[in-house]
């Protein structure tokens, strides 16, 4: 299942990272809608909110259902059909939805008919691993370019930074029965896990490449026949070891996604890695909790989980996370 996490840019850099081109072939990135609601974290759980994409057409009828808008959603789909006047009385958990039951599980299955298909968005996600001394978290990505620890650009230049995992959703909206504002929520649609990551029983359904995200968003081109034929597991995926610092839902910091060492000691120094990532904090998420430095981890170039040779995506990670602590004018310098 996917439990937990973690979407750390923010708003106008998600915007960016998410360009795209429409049917005409023209380079555009989608708009927010309500995007002052939307708070990057390390460490998102079900219930709280996150940021997906979807077609344009979902909330104006007449524009073409290529465009893509942002948006964010609570975690947790209630059904449109929902008849009681709190959504949280809710009698089932709908934070995943089984990819062989979505088509016959009511909550699910109507407005997956009617299209409303999304793709939640993350810098990736959390797994747990049983081992004998307790349960092991792992960080679970997509493999990284050297691109991505390069200094992003600016404006509406091509996108060098992190590469969001892009995973099949589906929302609905809720309006309470005495009236009121209208609830958007979502379900990541979970398939069986690839062979590389064994200690996981089900990850969520990820969609590889804009092709696929295009078929999965152009709800008005693409029917749900030929749409749910992308719901299938992914091997392009890479994973590193992380603290259990991660285990407490209110711990929301870079130390969440922090590669480190397994059997390393858990009380560690300051080191100036741990400094570039807390001035990647202040400057990434202004305003969040900070933790103390002597609190974050060591850095090290141990990963379980090697694509090649050359580098690792979690040596692309760590470099990444260092370069968005450094100021602007030490990186030209460099």
């Amino acid at each position: 299942m996917c439990g937990r996490t973690a979407c750390s840019l923010a708003a106008d850099k998600l915007r960016r990272a998410c360009a795209y081109r429409d049917r005409r072939g023209q380079h555009r990135q989608p708009e927010w809608v309500r995007g002052e609601r939307y708070q990057p974290s390390y460490n998102k759980g079900p219930q709280s909110s996150g940021p997906v994409l979807l077609s344009r057409r979902h909330l104006h009828q007449d524009a073409d259902s290529s465009e893509r808008v942002l948006m964010d959603m609570r975690w947790g789909l209630v059904p449109s059909w929902f008849k009681q006047d709190n959504p949280s009385k809710l009698q089932f958990n709908t934070s995943n939805c089984r990819s062989d039951t979505m088509l016959s599980k009511s909550s699910y299955k109507g407005a997956l008919l009617k299209g409303k298909r999304c793709v939640v968005l993350a810098d990736g996600f959390y797994e747990w691993q049983q081992q004998s001394g307790g349960k092991q978290p792992y960080f679970i990505y997509f493999p990284q370019t050297k691109d991505a620890m390069d200094k992003e650009t600016e404006g509406d230049e091509e996108w060098k930074g992190w590469r969001l995992l892009t995973m099949a959703g589906i929302f609905d909206c809720w309006e309470p029965p005495s009236g009121g504002e209208m609830l958007y929520t979502y379900t990541i649609i979970t398939v069986d896990a690839s062979k590389d990551v064994s200690f996981i029983h089900h990850m969520p359904a990820i969609l590889d490449g804009d092709e696929a995200i295009r078929k999965w968003l152009d709800f008005a081109e693409v029917p749900t026949q030929e749409a749910v034929k992308l719901i299938q597991p992914t091997e392009n995926i890479v994973f590193h070891p992380v603290s259990t610092f991660v285990n407490n839902i209110r711990n929301n910091t870079p130390e969440c996604v922090a590669p480190i060492e397994l059997g390393a000691k858990k009380e560690v120094k300051a080191t100036p890695s741990n400094k570039v990532m807390l001035g990647w904090l202040k400057s990434s998420q202004e305003g969040s909790p900070q933790k103390k430095e002597n609190d974050l981890p060591k850095w090290t170039s141990q990963f379980i989980h090697s694509p090649s040779p050359k580098k690792t995506s979690a040596d692309v990670l760590q470099q990444w996370l260092g370069k968005q602590g450094q100021p602007a004018a030490k990186k030209r310098k460099a």
